[in-house]
């Protein structure tokens, strides 16, 4: 794996503004999000306009080129809709240099084209695993459905981000069949994922060694290669301490700064402070 070590300078960092937490009522094994497990994480059904605004101020003070509006639930409804195109609209109006990027679980093109309109630049919709493996987690609804999510992004007009979760007991087999289904998608940015336990939740463990999930953040690189950026998101800091910066030698070149939906992440100051220290480059904007 050493000699084939990529030497990643410009680093792009995303921040996530969770606009609608734990209300979510699918039975996705992994997520905290959902009402059936009753974890122990803030809840409510809308964040004000104006805490989302600052957030975004905030995000962009710390460096964030993307800032992404997370709500918790399958899909758009009408009325989710609405909120995150108002959401959307009053940040991009601040004209703060951030690229939008909704996560609002699966979308018909027509929805996809009104976030487009209200100011959002990038749709994320994360595959989570192998379409075999996704049953084993989840049985509200179907990969499939998460798949044609991703091609109507596309269809829409929009970019698509697009990637996964590792440690949720899928097999080696599924991991590869999952990045190969990513890799159909050409998504501009992959987002990877390290299962965070949660005693709530019916998986408890992840059993990924720091060692595998280097491993896989360069199969993801080699698999997906047309990808812009590839993130280390959630359980960065978990899963590597304190050698989470060297996920860059692996071929990441993007992370998600400041809190994840319910888990705090590193400070971002030291997060920066971190990638300044040893020489890395934080990109200003999100295009080469």
């Amino acid at each position: 794996m050493k000699d084939n070590m990529i030497n990643n300078k410009k680093i792009f960092l995303c921040a996530i503004c969770n606009i609608e937490s734990g209300t979510c009522k699918e039975d996705c094994k992994f997520c905290t999000q959902s009402v059936k497990y009753k974890a122990d994480i803030e809840r409510y059904k809308r964040k004000s306009i104006e805490d989302i605004v600052q957030e975004a101020k905030q995000a962009r003070e710390n460096k964030a080129i993307g800032y992404c509006l997370v709500t918790a639930g399958k899909g758009l409804n009408d009325s989710r809709l609405e909120f995150v195109c108002e959401a959307a609209h009053a940040v991009k109006k601040l004209d703060l240099g951030l690229k939008i990027i909704a996560c609002n679980g699966t979308a018909t093109t027509d929805q996809l084209k009104e976030l487009k309109k209200a100011g959002v630049d990038n749709y994320n919709h994360n595959l989570e695993t192998s379409k075999a493996f996704y049953k084993t987690i989840c049985t509200t609804h179907d990969w499939d459905e998460r798949y044609q999510t991703c091609l109507n992004v596309h269809e829409a007009g929009l970019k698509l981000v697009c990637g996964g979760i590792f440690g949720l007991g899928e097999s080696e087999k599924d991991r590869l069949s999952m990045i190969n289904s990513i890799a159909s998608l050409n998504p501009m940015n992959v987002p990877i994922n390290f299962f965070h336990p949660n005693e709530a939740l019916p998986l408890v463990k992840n059993s990924i060694t720091k060692e595998k999930a280097f491993e896989l953040i360069h199969i993801v690189r080699q698999m997906v290669p047309n990808a812009h950026k590839i993130m280390v998101a959630g359980g960065r800091e978990i899963t590597f301490n304190e050698d989470q910066y060297k996920v860059f030698d692996y071929g990441a070149n993007s992370i998600v700064v400041g809190n994840y939906l319910t888990t705090e992440g590193k400070v971002a100051s030291k997060d920066i402070e971190e990638l300044e220290k040893r020489g890395y480059e934080i990109a200003s904007s999100c295009y080469k």
